[in-house]
């Protein structure tokens, strides 16, 4: 995917991942489209190894793995800011 695209999909990742996860965090648009984009890559990368699936194009299965890993970042940001 082009890097137009990552950030696209990471933004809609990392929105989805702040909805399910609510709180008040720093940061701000530029830190939900980084954690988005970081997400989906650790989560393409956690789904590769344990045989889940990657992040391959803009499909259902990348987009639930590219939300897990934007989850897991979101919650891992959370706890070293406290």
């Amino acid at each position: 995917m082009g890097i137009i695209a990552w950030i696209i999909f990471g933004l809609i990742a990392g929105a989805i991942a702040k909805f399910l996860m609510p709180g008040k965090d720093p940061g701000g648009f530029i830190i939900t489209i980084i954690i988005g984009i970081l997400g989906a890559v650790v989560g393409g990368w956690i789904g590769t190894a344990l045989g889940f699936g990657s992040v391959d194009g803009f499909n259902f299965g990348s987009f639930v793995v590219a939300v897990v890993g934007a989850l897991v970042l979101l919650f891992l940001y959370r706890v070293v800011k406290k």
